[in-house]
């Protein structure tokens, strides 16, 4: 609409005669009058201070900078993540985290023990395991350092749980010194007994066998024809002024105190204990220590109809025959002559025919209750024995046994 003045009414504007314009559309309106941002005209219709526009841009500015701040601490964080599991899984891998060494000076009492033929390696790998040690290296340069020219010794060491490696290699080499050591093994005979305390000790054979002709010195009983069964398997350490005599009863007093702890204190009955006891030595495992002793028990009594009587031990055969081993023939089995043949004659042999140890004894002074009377082990190497209430039972597994043998080498079952 056209005012008065000659200038164009908007549209919804009133009119001077008070009636009102007709609204003119929006698409007529931009036609006529343009949107009011034609291009050059953007300053005029969103104009800004220039101080105003400098802070915009510089807050957008420090904005991006911060985002790239934080991209960049996110992928270092990440770097360094990845670099840490890096050198812990090789520090893991290397053994770079061990602990070398404790400060000491230990906790606790703990028994370790050397065994025969062990070295360096081993022993240090046996601290480490029983926490006695921290580092197997660690405990190898102590005992290079400390040796000059000692070894240590097999046997039990007192220690202490996490002690420093010096501590431990001053001990076990300090064990060494000023005592003569002598190991002495289950199973063996008074000869080889005597062979081990000689090179031990450095007396002569001659000295130990001379007193064994009297064991009724040592209180054995008279019926003893020797020191077997009393001489006590263990690891000794002889003082160095130690005599023969001396040494043999140290052994034969452990044998006695072990009988006593067992409740076994009558001379005659720790005689026939002690036989059993050396018999099981060497026809058993340990673990079958207690049911062979039963075994035995059984056969000793008066109404076995099973055996009559007859324990028919190998082992005590070849010990009457002077060599070892189970190998024998049929006329050695027969042969009365010999005091030890166990399959000629009826109840125990003799005597003892080794040296029993500490299990055994205590197997044959509480034997188990069994209703066996045959054993045998039907393989030396697991040891694995099997038990039998009759002959035919004993026959298949002696088969089973032979069998065995027979895919050996030859000799090992002689």
């Amino acid at each position: 609409m056209v005012r008065a003045d000659g200038e164009q009414q908007l549209s919804g504007e009133p009119s001077l005669s008070g009636i009102p314009a007709r609204r003119q559309p929006l698409e007529e309106y931009e036609e006529d009058h343009g949107t009011g941002y034609a291009a050059g005209n953007e300053a005029f219709y969103d104009q800004e201070p220039p101080a105003r526009k400098r802070s915009r841009r510089n807050q957008i500015k420090r904005q991006r900078r911060r985002r790239r701040t934080i991209a960049l601490l996110v992928v270092f964080a990440v770097f360094a993540s990845a670099l840490v599991g890096v050198v812990l899984f090789l520090q893991n891998l290397l053994g770079m985290n061990e602990l070398k060494d404790y400060p000491g000076p230990g906790e606790g009492n703990v028994t370790f023990t050397v065994e025969q033929g062990a070295g360096p390696l081993a022993i240090a790998s046996g601290l480490v395991e029983e926490e006695i040690i921290a580092s197997s290296d660690t405990f190898i340069d102590e005992l290079a350092n400390q040796a000059e020219g000692r070894e240590v010794q097999p046997g039990e060491y007192n220690l202490k749980r996490k002690m420093p490696a010096a501590a431990a290699a001053a001990v076990l080499l300090a064990e060494e010194e000023g005592v003569h050591y002598a190991a002495i093994n289950r199973t063996w005979r008074q000869d080889e007994v005597f062979d081990a305390l000689s090179k031990g000790t450095g007396i002569p054979v001659s000295e130990f066998e001379e007193l064994a002709q009297d064991p009724t010195a040592f209180g054995l009983p008279d019926q003893a024809k020797n020191l077997d069964g009393y001489l006590f398997p263990a690891e000794y350490r002889f003082p160095l002024e130690a005599t023969a005599e001396e040494i043999l009863t140290t052994m034969i007093d452990n044998t006695f105190e072990r009988l006593e702890k067992d409740g076994i204190t009558d001379p005659q009955e720790q005689y026939e204990v002690l036989t059993i006891a050396s018999i099981i030595e060497a026809e058993a495992g340990e673990a079958d220590y207690g049911a062979v002793a039963g075994a035995i028990e059984n056969r000793l009594q008066p109404d076995n109809t099973e055996t009559n009587g007859l324990i028919q031990s190998d082992a005590t055969v070849t010990y009457g025959l002077g060599r070892k081993g189970y190998d024998i023939t049929p006329e050695e089995k027969k042969d009365k002559s010999n005091p030890y043949n166990t399959y000629a004659h009826t109840g125990l042999p003799a005597g003892p025919i080794n040296s029993p140890g500490g299990p055994a004894i205590d197997a044959a002074a509480n034997p188990d209750d069994v209703p066996y009377y045959y054993w045998v082990t039907v393989n030396l190497d697991t040891g694995e024995t099997k038990f039998s209430e009759t002959l035919a039972e004993h026959n298949a597994y002696t088969k089973e046994y032979l069998q065995w043998c027979s895919e050996q080498e030859e000799g090992r079952c002689d």
